[in-house]
């Protein structure tokens, strides 16, 4: 309720087209929305698991940190991806973060109608999950929670076991350059492109 003789906001403030204040705040368009994320440099990983026996994996841009404590990521996935039945089946899975020079398997674990597993260059662990070789770093977990988020689920992942690449400390090994994407185009982030 307003105290007489008070006015809100909402009374004197008539937002312009586009406005983007609370006032005025609504949904974004989903082009807007990918503009956005489009913009937005991420790192690319494969997430693989094994389903009834066979290798299942595809190309993921999404997945985050959560917490270092304990050690939890996370990353999201459309209900109506083909890896979907096995993510909810599944109890462990790994994170393959891919290196620059991995373009090739980016786009094979992105690719519909194709087995992502048969040109090679992976191993399973004893556990049975694939790795991807060459990946800058891998991590093996096990995931705690799906969210469903209504087209999409976020899938919450506590890490129990990590491998990373020797980097330049050793003598004559070169730090293994991330992946990165980035406005639809892959590239890579090393001591050439730091700013600071």
């Amino acid at each position: 309720m307003t105290p007489a003789g008070c006015t809100t906001t909402a009374d004197t403030e008539k937002p312009e087209p586009g406005d983007r204040s609370p006032a005025s705040a609504g949904p974004i368009s989903i082009d807007e929305y990918r503009t956005l994320f489009r913009r937005h440099p991420a790192g690319v990983a494969v997430i693989a698991l094994r389903h009834r026996e066979h290798p299942v994996g595809f190309t993921a841009t999404s997945v985050i940190s959560v917490s270092a404590a304990p050690p939890l990521l996370a990353f999201s996935l459309q209900a109506t991806s083909s890896s979907w039945p096995a993510i909810r089946e599944a109890r462990t899975l790994t994170v393959s973060f891919l290196a620059a020079g991995q373009e090739d398997v980016s786009a094979r674990f992105s690719a519909t109608g194709v087995d992502r597993f048969a040109a090679g260059g992976w191993h399973s662990l004893t556990t049975g999950e694939p790795v991807i070789d060459g990946a800058a770093q891998w991590l093996r977990g096990t995931i705690v929670q799906r969210t469903d988020t209504g087209g999409s689920y976020l899938i919450t992942v506590q890490a129990i076991e990590t491998s990373v690449r020797p980097t330049a400390g050793g003598a004559g090994i070169a730090d293994p350059a991330p992946l990165v994407y980035h406005d639809r185009a892959y590239h890579r982030i090393g001591a050439h492109s730091r700013v600071g």
